[in-house]
């Protein structure tokens, strides 16, 4: 099965940049979206039903905010259950958590927030996390997880190109970092570095300054995995050179 999550920054504005011929030609299994950034009714038609797929969307009630989006290969999901949210509605009315339950596993879309541009929202992210965490460790106890999406986090100095000078920036601090740790130390993996352990590799540049250009990036979107599924993993990369919005796809096969 091939994955493929991507932070869209809004679906729309991705048209102009190839999104369909994309979606075409990856000819993925699964696409998961974040940050679709749309209403249902505003969604352009080409992109609310993809031939061969079937379409999920998850919208947030604040209008122009989030929202997720996934297409899945009709005949790949023989699901049992699907689900939006997590049930905590402050969390679920911006459409964060999208759940397919596939015979084997569980496959998460995921949006988690952003700190805030002077962390004033670092104390909401870090209660989603938790909360996140505790939803994550309750569906484990049935089927394993694979994570996918934005979690708005990098999570060691090999993830973000200059992490000396943002040290105390959303994304970065050391209470959102504190975090990731303990997450993985409940069992889960970080698929990209099993199989890459060098830094460069990115999935976020700020539009500013030529970052993209320059590759002055940071990591910040992922697949996580329960550890006993990581061998059930064959390849995790990053699809760096698609455009479209200021992160890039991310892939994973199963």
């Amino acid at each position: 099965m091939k994955i493929i999550s991507f932070n869209i920054n809004g679906i729309n504005s991705a048209l102009k940049y190839g999104l369909r011929d994309f979606i075409s030609l990856e000819n993925a299994d699964v696409y998961l979206f974040q940050e679709v950034k749309n209403s249902w009714d505003t969604i352009d038609d080409s992109l609310r039903k993809i031939p061969g797929y079937e379409t999920y969307f998850y919208g947030a009630k604040k209008k122009g905010y989030s929202g997720l989006l996934a297409y899945i290969k009709v005949g790949t999901y023989r699901g049992m259950s699907y689900k939006e949210g997590i049930g905590i509605p402050e969390i679920d009315d911006q459409a964060r958590i999208q759940t397919f339950e596939f015979k084997d596993f569980y496959l998460l879309n995921t949006y988690l927030p952003h700190s805030g541009r002077e962390l004033e929202k670092l104390p909401f992210k870090l209660m989603v996390n938790e909360k996140f965490l505790k939803y994550c460790e309750l569906l484990r106890k049935t089927k394993p997880l694979v994570i996918a999406g934005d979690l708005n986090v990098a999570h060691k100095e090999i993830d973000l190109a200059n992490p000396r000078g943002n040290k105390k920036n959303a994304g970065f601090t050391q209470e959102e970092r504190d975090f990731f740790d303990k997450f993985l130390a409940k069992g889960y993996i970080d698929t990209f570095r099993e199989f890459e352990k060098e830094g460069g590799h990115y999935t976020w540049w700020s539009w500013r300054t030529n970052a993209r250009e320059r590759n002055i990036g940071w990591r910040i979107d992922y697949f996580l995995v329960s550890d006993g599924f990581i061998k059930n993993i064959k390849k995790s990369w990053i699809l760096s050179d698609i455009l479209g919005s200021d992160h890039c796809p991310i892939g994973l096969e199963i």
